[in-house]
This record gives C-alpha cells, sequence and structure tokens, in this order.
C-alpha cells in the first residue's frame, strides 16, 4: 500500500482493492472512501479528519486516477499534500 501523501503529521495511503484511503496521524489509524471522504472505520481527531476531507476534494482527479493506476497494477503517483 503506497504511501501517496504526508501533511502536518498525517500519512494517506492508497489502497488497491477498493476506493479508500489509509490514514494515520499519530498512531491512530483510518479508512476514508473516495472521492465523497466518509470516513468508514478507525479514528482521528476531527481537524484532521476535516483536512483529509479538503485534501480529497481538491485533489480527487488526481486520487481516482492513482486509483486506476493501482488496480492495473500500475506504480502510483505521489499528491500534493495540503498547503
Amino acid at each position: 500500500m503506497p504511501t501517496i501523501s504526508m501533511f502536518y503529521g498525517i500519512i494517506i495511503r492508497l489502497l488497491f482493492i477498493n476506493t479508500h484511503l489509509h490514514v494515520e496521524y499519530q498512531g491512530m489509524q483510518a479508512v476514508i472512501s473516495i472521492p465523497d471522504g466518509n470516513l468508514l472505520e478507525g479514528d482521528i481527531p476531527s481537524k484532521k479528519l476535516r483536512m483529509v476531507q479538503a485534501w480529497i476534494a481538491i485533489h480527487e482527479d488526481e486520487l481516482m486516477a492513482d486509483w486506476s493506476l493501482a488496480v492495473s497494477g500500475q506504480p502510483v503517483f505521489p499528491i500534493d499534500p495540503l498547503r
């Protein structure tokens, strides 16, 4: 599961099987769907969740392109962090 972005202590990884992200922050883990940004499981602070959701909204096209690459077995590209 490759890391596709990191910002403000948040690590975002892309899972190839389903359209969702694995997010880590200070030992906490969450699974967040793309492109809607819903929390599917786990827990991270609400402020960090909102940051990830904003990042998803900004980079939705890139995320879906990376997911398409991953499903077809191709390497994914890093995505710019939230600034």
